[in-house]
């Protein structure tokens, strides 16, 4: 009887031991959650950054192009904001946002889309370029590597992929030969294919720059891609322990 009795009480505290585990994952599942949806979280700005995505490769046109330019803005100005950019950035990014703002509305004018093309998206690749240095330097003073500096970097290597797309749209809009050669200048969604190809250094072939400075982009956009990955991202994700995790052990 007694060794019966001790038995359910082994039980009884097994269960309560996984109650309590299913009840910190569900925790900790609700905070990732709430960090999509809050204005000072990195989860916010990954979502931004990927709505910027979908709507590059889905609209079309002038008043695409106008959308995805504001989307863009509103996406950096957010980055900086949690990033708590200095006031260096603050005011770098304000010129910018004007003259992105000002290719918005030009470009619904614009006589011929040679015209709007260089001017829209010349703004939107130096906002990308802007946002991840504020990024990297907010989670480099972090105390603690937690879920932000983890969303944080993930952000920053999105923006990076994302400012070189669109700076090779620039070059294929102002240079005078097509851009990936015989396959012209491409699309908006075939310049972020061909970047983040080059980012993580996957080289399908389909889409080569023709010659510089596209080339020589690419090259250097295939260096940053590994180093931040190397240096940044593979340190944090191997420091990274979630509460649940710490908790346990």
């Amino acid at each position: 009887m007694n060794s019966g009795r001790r038995g359910d009480e082994f039980g009884l505290g097994d269960t309560e031991a996984q109650v309590q585990e299913r009840e910190r994952e569900a925790r900790a599942l609700r905070r990732l959650l709430r960090s999509f949806g809050s204005t000072g979280s990195y989860g916010l700005v990954l979502v931004l950054i990927i709505v910027t995505y979908v709507l590059a490769v889905t609209l079309s046109g002038r008043w695409g192009a106008t959308v995805l330019l504001f989307a863009q803005m509103a996406t950096v100005w957010l980055a900086l904001r949690t990033s708590m950019a200095r006031r260096g950035y603050r005011l770098v990014a304000t010129g910018l946002f004007i003259l992105a703002g000002i290719a918005a509305i030009a470009n619904l004018f614009a006589h011929g889309e040679s015209d709007f093309v260089a001017f829209a998206f010349v703004s939107a690749a130096v906002l990308y370029f802007v946002a991840p240095f504020s990024i990297v330097r907010h989670i480099g003073y972090r105390r603690t590597v937690d879920r932000e500096t983890l969303l944080g970097a993930l952000a920053a290597y999105l923006f990076i992929g994302m400012a070189f797309a669109f700076a090779y749209r620039v070059v294929g809009a102002v240079q005078a030969s097509p851009f990936f050669g015989a396959a012209g200048d491409g699309k908006v969604s075939q310049d972020l294919f061909f970047s983040f190809v080059t980012l993580t250094t996957t080289g399908y072939g389909n889409l080569v720059p023709a010659g510089n400075p596209g080339q020589s982009m690419a090259v250097l956009e295939a260096l940053t891609g590994q180093l931040f990955l190397v240096t940044a991202v593979a340190k944090i994700v191997s420091a990274w322990r979630p509460r649940g995790w710490r908790d346990s052990s």
